[in-house]
């Protein structure tokens, strides 16, 4: 029936057809150009594009820079063109060639793989979408670090979004991937901490949640100090003690960075995100920081300010970098180049990626600069992947400064959604699991639809949209394909894929584009995401599969949204998004 043998294909470097089925039809198409014109298969394969004016593949004659007229180059490959199982036609275009697939083929040979690569893995967890180009490498992917007692503000949430998208995407790429939050837990805030704790500190409000009441505590003794100079006196006293390995002084400080730590472990659940490591600026040890002072010195790299030491940068258009204050304490520079080199030691990295904001280019540039200064050659593997502002996040009770508030607002206006449809809000099984879970994707996907440098401004009321590109719409078009099965039982289970005939699907265009749809930057996964959903959506009434007579037809169809749902759900959770079987 279904699995007959495709003819074989030579081998291109650096392609996966048993991981993207897509790349055999580019190979067939290199393959004919390598025989017809002189070019090596390699050569040829670089110039296969995704098709251009609704073609499969496009290949533009003069980027190989032949011989001889455009139109006589394309014409010699029309003459030799014989169509089989892999290219069924080219036409030529101007300079273009494009070539048009075997649609019965092409659709047969993607579903198999999407079912293949979905549940009949060694692994046993769904690995479409993965490949093998980072096996052997390993990353640190530095994200989210908020400060403890200090609001988790927007910015931490896109760097904790953008993070564990990238995370998700150098597993699926086979890298061994360490996902590590360093968190702001050191500094003078804490001398303020422990001053403000003797007066406003309670053990049970700290039980109760421990990030929220460091925050008021840290609020009440900065108002404190506004009337009475001496409380930063004695919380600089404090972090002194601190520095200097008082016990006494560290005890309370480990028990409240502990106890913040679960409490944000518990958020990020919520967030679908998980760390390997939770470091800190506290775990930076001091002969680190004092080995990279001395080195940079012994350089020559080093000039003194009015008792602070600086890095000059200016050749580099960089500026001057302070490097340690006049007061001999250390400063954000000196700890990320002393816990460079400690991580470095530690885990013997191939890439180390900070996700930070742009506002702290500058700083970024310089800390990597500097290392390259100190001759690590591991410093050219060091990635800054930046991201714009967001404006406009506040609940509607005003300024937001907790985590768990940004979350428990979006569960909230979905949960309100939801209600307005009271036969399908009686239908979900967990009311309120289900609208944070929406809530959830929304947030994310207003995140990362735009390209991650873009400054964009949050919309409460964009997010509750089950219309266009949002998150609740993605969670839709997921929730829709799962209830096929629901609505078919008769079609379940499906028999294996060589026993389904899908050349029947062969006749839909709708069919085409479902199964044809093909960085740094999560908003290309997005677009991707979207433009499935829209074509499963335009199929829907096309493809019709309730009340198809012909079995066999009707299990082709099944076939074909149970694949194109496998491929939604793996785009949604590369995107760290849980997708929902009903809403």
């Amino acid at each position: 029936m279904s699995s007959s043998p495709m003819p074989q294909l030579p081998v291109v470097p650096g392609t996966e057809p048993s991981k993207a089925v897509l790349d055999s039809f580019r190979i067939a198409i290199a393959k004919r150009l390598s025989e017809t014109l002189p070019l090596t298969l390699e050569q040829a394969y670089s110039g296969v594009e995704n098709g251009k004016k609704g073609e499969d593949f496009t290949v533009a004659i003069p980027r190989f820079r032949l011989p001889g007229k455009v139109d006589e180059i394309g014409a010699k490959v029309i003459e030799n063109f014989q169509p089989d199982e892999w290219i069924e036609a080219v036409a030529l275009d101007k300079a273009f060639l494009h070539f048009r697939v075997n649609t019965t083929n092409m659709i047969r040979e993607v579903l198999n793989q999407v079912h293949a690569l979905s549940h009949s893995t060694l692994s046993k967890q769904p690995e479409y979408g993965s490949n093998e180009s980072g096996q052997g490498k390993k990353v640190i992917i530095e994200y989210s670090s908020p400060n403890i007692a200090k609001s988790f503000h927007v910015g931490h949430l896109r760097s904790t979004i953008i993070g564990a998208f990238l995370a998700n995407l150098y597993k699926a790429c086979g890298w061994e991937v360490i996902s590590m939050n360093y968190l702001g837990d050191w500094g003078t805030q804490f001398g303020m901490i422990a001053t403000g704790y003797e007066k406003y500190g309670s053990q049970e409000e700290l039980e109760k949640d421990a990030i929220k009441h460091l925050f008021d505590v840290y609020v009440k003794v900065n108002r404190d100090a506004e009337a009475d100079p001496n409380v930063k006196v004695e919380a600089a006293q404090w972090f002194k003690r601190m520095e200097d390995g008082d016990e006494a002084a560290l005890k309370n400080w480990r028990v409240w960075r502990e106890m913040s730590v679960k409490k944000y472990e518990q958020e990020y659940e919520r967030l679908n995100v998980k760390f390997d490591v939770y470091t800190g600026e506290s775990k930076v040890g001091k002969a680190s920081m004092d080995k990279a002072l001395a080195q940079l010195e012994e350089m020559g790299l080093i000039s003194d300010s009015d008792g602070a030491k600086l890095v000059e940068l200016e050749k580099w258009k960089l500026g001057k970098a302070v490097v340690r204050k006049k007061d001999g304490t250390s400063i954000y520079l000196t700890r990320d180049i002393g816990g460079a080199i400690e991580r470095y030691e530690q885990y013997k990295f191939d890439k180390m990626i900070y996700v930070v904001s742009s506002q702290q280019d500058l700083h970024l540039s310089q800390f990597f600069k500097v290392l390259d200064l100190m001759g690590f050659p591991w410093a050219k593997s060091l990635v800054h992947v930046n991201y714009g502002l967001v404006q406009g996040m506040s609940t509607r009770k005003g300024t937001v400064v907790f985590l768990d508030q940004i979350i428990k607002e979006a569960g909230l206006v979905m949960h309100e959604q939801m209600q307005k449809n009271e036969e399908k809000y009686a239908a979900v099984e967990d009311p309120n699991g289900t609208s944070l879970e929406i809530g959830i994707t929304a947030v994310k996907i207003q995140d990362m639809a735009a390209k991650r440098i873009n400054n964009y401004t949050f919309n409460w009321d964009r997010m509750k949209s089950f219309e266009g590109d949002t998150g609740p719409y993605l969670q839709y078009a997921h929730v829709r394909l799962a209830s096929i099965g629901r609505k078919n039982p008769h079609l379940l289970p499906l028999p294996p894929p060589s026993e389904i005939d899908t050349a029947s699907l062969a006749q839909y265009s709708h069919a085409r584009d479902i199964t044809a749809l093909k960085t740094h930057e999560p908003s290309g996964v997005v677009t991707f995401a979207f433009r499935l959903a829209h074509a499963i959506s335009s199929a829907w009434d096309v493809v019709i599969v309730k009340g198809e007579e012909d079995l066999e037809k009707a299990r082709a169809k099944m076939f074909l949204y149970e694949c194109a749902r496998d491929v939604l759900a793996a785009a949604m959770r590369l995107l760290s998004i849980r997708p929902l079987e009903r809403m």
